[in-house]
């Protein structure tokens, strides 16, 4: 099989198990994607380090099935020109190749050159024209207390015909950011890229930071990790469950799911000290232990929540009105998913098995049984179902966790690795894999840190979802997704 030479050729990079770099030419770069497509693996991400008067970096990631490959095209000073652009290999990749020229002024192949982050002249939306098509403009600043993003629809009646997204509105420069930071220090923005998915951001980070310095982290602190990260991922669910009951017309989801999901934050900051996690995962471990009674508290709660919303869903089933809605409704099509390269609940709702939980292990998920919870449907119903068995799935897995808490420490010392060690940490957020890759700079400082957020593959997904459906039924179908805005926007 072509991928595997490229496989055997790679070398282990220091962080998440099961990844792998490997250095190529310029021809070889995009011979690598097409061997990755080809045997149906996906882009994770992509980005640029340096400038083409310096010479540039263009790395790519890759999820294929023996592991995670990522891959790295050189451009020499003063041959820093267009690079193979992967666009028509994975979609996804547009929308990447052009924010990364916006920061760094290295563009690749792709036709398209519409800027991005830049939002001082009009965005040319791609133009539908017909008999009785019109257009319907939304954002970027909306109704509700949601980040900015503009949708542009194009539409016959209430029919929709095409739906273009622009967004970059709330770029941070968190890429500079990180380099004004000590590496230890760094984790603290990283579980800031974006909220809700601070845990599985900080431990990507504090993966690849481990790896780097050589260090493993106490077994308690790994397993207190995998809680918080469970904790995350339970708490933006039964938010989600409830938001879409009430998008459905049924306000008692949603005064039912807010109920449980503040019992559990509130469970959550009782056992660590904080309703969200967003400092709770530090280098070498993490910053807060949990007493024997707390765990046992935290899993009281926790069975509480599962078995309500055990409850909650045959309800949710048994609505009319709740499953005319959902049925049928944002449908996207195993195929299409796979062709597009969504990850994460998305992408298992449609078809797609991935789970870095079981397919790159760390610990304690070595230690559990995860099986990816898969739906072919793909409309807001299977989404809405995954969501459901995703909460048992937590509710469980909560439970061995806190039940098999190894003793010992939380925490253990770490040095900043040296100048020049490059690493990558990956792990599966609520939403889908999240990676960090962190590359260490001189006397402690980070050289570069890129986060990545699985939005960036599966927006252009709910572009193609949304066709042929109704444009009030586009609040559903996007929560459905519940996409991050801040998460592609650095």
């Amino acid at each position: 099989m072509p991928l595997m030479r490229w496989w055997q050729r790679a070398q282990s990079v220091a962080g998440a198990p099961g990844v792998r770099e490997l250095s190529v030419g310029r021809e070889e770069w995009t011979q690598v994607a097409r061997d990755v497509a080809a045997t149906g693996g996906v882009l994770q991400a992509l980005w640029v380090t340096g400038a083409p008067a310096e010479g540039a970096h263009v790395y790519g990631v890759y999820l294929t099935d023996p592991g995670g490959l990522a891959v790295e095209l050189a451009l020499p000073a003063g041959d820093a020109g267009p690079y193979p652009g992967l666009q028509e290999l994975f979609p996804a990749a547009s929308r990447l190749q052009r924010a990364a020229f916006d920061l760094s002024g290295v563009r690749s192949s792709d036709p398209d050159v519409r800027p991005w982050l830049e939002h001082a002249e009009p965005y040319p939306f791609t133009r539908v024209d017909g008999e009785g098509v019109h257009e319907i403009a939304v954002g970027p600043v909306h109704a509700g207390t949601i980040e900015p993003g503009h949708f542009r629809f194009s539409v016959v009646g209430e029919k929709v015909l095409r739906l273009e997204a622009h967004l970059g509105y709330v770029h941070r420069g968190l890429e500079q950011r990180f380099r004004e930071l000590p590496i230890l220090a760094g984790h603290r923005l990283a579980a800031r890229v974006s909220g809700d998915s601070a845990v599985a951001f900080s431990w990507a980070y504090c993966q690849a930071l481990e790896g780097l310095a050589g260090s493993t982290i106490p077994a308690r602190a790994a397993w207190l990790r995998a809680v918080c990260l469970e904790l995350e991922r339970l708490a933006n669910h039964l938010g989600d469950l409830g938001a879409l009951g009430n998008d459905a017309g049924f306000a008692f989801g949603l005064a039912q799911f807010s109920r449980l999901k503040e019992d559990l934050l509130r469970a959550t900051a009782a056992a660590f000290g904080q309703r969200y996690l967003f400092d709770v995962v530090v280098p070498g471990g993490v910053a807060v232990d949990v007493s024997s009674d707390s765990a046992r508290a935290l899993a009281d709660v926790i069975c509480a929540v599962c078995a309500e919303s055990a409850e909650l869903r045959t309800i949710y089933d048994e609505h009319e009105g709740v499953r005319e809605r959902f049925t049928g409704a944002g449908r996207l099509e195993p195929q299409l998913a796979a062709q597009l390269g969504v990850l994460g609940l998305v992408g298992r709702a449609s078809g797609q098995g991935r789970d870095a939980r079981r397919d790159l292990p760390c610990l304690p998920y070595t230690k559990l049984a995860v099986t990816p919870i898969v739906r072919r449907g793909g409309d807001v119903a299977a989404r809405v179902a995954v969501r459901f068995d995703e909460v048992q799935q937590c509710g469980r897995l909560l439970a061995e966790l806190l039940a098999e808490l190894p003793h010992g420490e939380c925490t253990a010392a770490l040095e900043a690795p040296a100048d020049g060690a490059f690493g990558i940490g990956l792990i599966e957020g609520w939403r889908g894999p999240v990676l960090v890759a962190l590359k260490a700079g001189p006397a402690g400082m980070v050289r570069f840190c890129h986060p990545h957020d699985p939005s960036w593959q599966n927006w252009p997904a709910l572009e193609y979802a949304i066709l042929g459906n109704i444009v009030p039924d586009f609040p559903l179908i996007n929560k459905s997704f519940n996409l991050s805005y801040s998460g592609v926007d650095l």
